[in-house]
């Protein structure tokens, strides 16, 4: 488990998935000014981690699309905790493997779809930012935030691009 330290404001963690190898611009002016940053999987290069690791701590998981001996150390799960609040990462929201509320996990991030959401199961939060990569179909280019404040959570996602 990463833990991430307290902070005496309330924390932004940027929340990015399925760069697939492209590092826009607008992503980074986005994540700029956050305490850490979660990447949902399908990284497809390092310079990807390399790139947001310059703005704040990140975590990262595999996705199915992250293949190499870079990729093989990354993780299939990751949990933070940031304050109170404990955050589970997993790239396709099918592998999750357990039951969040039992394991004491406030917010899961997933990503893999490339469909942004935010919504709440049995007391948990489960967003999946969308995808800062290359557009696929008619999905929007998306990236989101969480803030956090001691126990209390709140997510959103934006459009990178029009």
């Amino acid at each position: 488990m990463r833990s991430v330290r307290s902070f005496p404001r309330a924390s932004r963690i940027g929340l990015i998935s399925d760069t697939h190898n492209l590092v826009r611009p607008e992503a980074l002016r986005y994540l700029e000014g956050c305490d850490a940053i979660v990447h949902a999987g399908d990284i497809c290069n390092p310079d990807v981690l390399d790139a947001l690791a310059r703005i704040a701590p990140v975590t990262a998981v595999r996705g199915n699309n992250d293949t190499g001996d870079w990729a093989a150390s990354l993780p299939t799960h990751a949990r933070l905790i940031v304050q109170q609040v404990t955050i589970l990462v997993v790239h396709d929201i099918a592998d999750l493997g357990c039951a969040p509320r039992d394991e004491g996990i406030a917010v899961v991030v997933s990503g893999h779809s490339h469909k942004p959401s935010i919504g709440e199961r049995d007391g948990v939060l489960f967003v999946n930012p969308g995808s800062a990569g290359p557009r696929r179909f008619k999905l929007p280019v998306c990236a989101g935030m969480l803030l956090i404040d001691g126990e209390q959570v709140s997510a959103t996602f934006d459009a990178l691009l029009t």
